[in-house]
């Protein structure tokens, strides 16, 4: 167990189409989000969908990929592992933002 300390493993849709950053050292980022669905029957057995969107950033060449390969809608499962980041934003508020930054990408479907 000592090898699964910090792994996310998801299957989900992008909301929309990737944003690439080509950043002046050289290096490409990816950024984009995927929507996860799970399901459940509620007290009155209706079933209901609970949506959670994760924040994906990937770089080099698994941004490559996501660039040529991966857009708004599809199906995607990702493989990566789970950051915490601080910022200030334009009002110069301190933000905090989860990500998972994408070491491997698998797109399903069609």
């Amino acid at each position: 167990m000592n090898t699964l300390k910090n792994k996310v493993q998801l299957i989900g849709n992008l909301g929309q189409d990737p944003e690439i950053i080509n950043l002046e050292s050289g290096k490409k980022l990816a950024k984009f989000s995927i929507a996860t669905n799970e399901y459940y029957n509620n007290k009155q057995g209706d079933k209901v969908t609970d949506t959670q969107w994760h924040n994906i950033i990937a770089w080099g060449k698994v941004a490559d990929i996501i660039e040529k390969y991966v857009n708004k809608g599809q199906e995607v499962a990702i493989e990566g592992k789970l950051t915490s980041r601080s910022y200030e934003d334009n009002d110069g508020s301190k933000r905090y933002i989860t990500e998972i930054v994408c070491s491997e990408i698998l797109m399903l479907g069609k």
